[in-house]
């Protein structure tokens, strides 16, 4: 689905997985700052939205996700992962439930695999699983806007976001925006992961810093539980996500994918990068526990300065 914000003068298409909205209406620089000053909202059209509604909706996500969200009170937005048997994160849901329903969105083209997912595994428990996004939208505003009782909002990092009406995404984004290139600098210097791309066939929740956000150390069973009570009572991780101080002497911004070097041997490989208002050109890496933090990185013929995100 194309955002009807892609009209707007200056609006420059993003690349996916961000296709679909714009990545910059021509000043990225003036974008950020204005997002930090909450004076511009983002357009996030483009990311589903998945509801699941019914009595059983919290005892039954909570036996399924790595979070705890059997007592979750209506309003008190969270994140869950929901995991493989390995332990290996599959999906990545950002939600908030309204008292009769919860509602969350999720990387786009996950959704389908995601509904197919819950759906299985309903059995007997009183729960409804929908896809919604062809009706419903995500908009990141300074502050709540006006909506429907039943739509809830999430405050986050940098605005509140909210499921509008898709068809209300242009009424609701009528004043000053930003693109997903302002709001990625902003996420990359935060540290914040994201599923695709700081993720892997192999990420388990301990290298991304999601223990602090995504996991309840204290629950009980859920899929995957026993790897992460595992390498937490270890506390050896096999990769930690690092922040990248690049040298900006270079106009080329390292590729999703690209080898960190220390020496001549790589130990691991850049998740995203952008500029950053403020900070620079900086990106996040996944690299080995054991790499030494002190030591400058090299990165597509770039040097690098770490910043510590998970402790090794």
């Amino acid at each position: 689905m194309t955002s009807p914000l892609l009209s707007r003068p200056g609006a420059v298409p993003a690349d996916p997985p961000d296709a679909g909205v714009a990545a910059h209406y021509g000043d990225p620089f003036r974008e950020q700052r204005a997002l930090v000053a909450g004076e511009a909202s983002v357009d996030l059209s483009h990311r589903p939205v998945v509801r699941v509604s019914g009595p059983d909706r919290l005892t039954w996500l909570h036996s399924l996700t790595s979070q705890h969200v059997e007592h979750l009170e209506p309003g008190v937005p969270t994140e869950a992962l929901l995991l493989s048997p390995h332990g290996h994160v599959e999906h990545a849901l950002y939600l908030v439930d309204d008292g009769q329903a919860v509602w969350a969105h999720v990387e786009p083209g996950t959704a389908g695999a995601l509904v197919e997912f819950l759906d299985r595994m309903r059995f007997w428990s009183k729960v409804e699983v929908e896809d919604l996004s062809t009706s419903y939208a995500v908009v990141l505003t300074p502050t709540a806007v006006p909506r429907e009782p039943s739509v809830p909002v999430r405050t986050v990092a940098h605005g509140v976001e909210s499921f509008v009406a898709r068809d209300d995404v242009a009424s609701v984004l009528a004043g000053p925006v930003a693109g997903v290139w302002a709001l990625e600098a902003l996420r990359i210097a935060d540290g914040r992961p994201r599923l695709g791309l700081e993720t892997d066939h192999r990420t388990i929740p301990h290298e991304l810093g999601w223990l602090e956000t995504a996991v309840h150390l204290d629950k009980g069973c859920y899929r995957g539980q026993e790897t992460v009570a595992r390498v937490h009572n270890l506390g050896r991780p096999p990769r930690r996500l690092v922040l990248l101080h690049l040298d900006g002497s270079e106009s080329v911004l390292p590729e999703h994918g690209e080898p960190v070097l220390l020496g001549d041997r790589t130990v691991g490989s850049v998740t995203s990068a952008a500029r950053h208002y403020e900070l620079g050109p900086i990106a996040l890496a996944l690299v080995k526990r054991s790499t030494p933090a002190e030591e400058t990185l090299v990165t597509a013929g770039i040097a690098a300065a770490q910043e510590l995100l998970v402790p090794a």
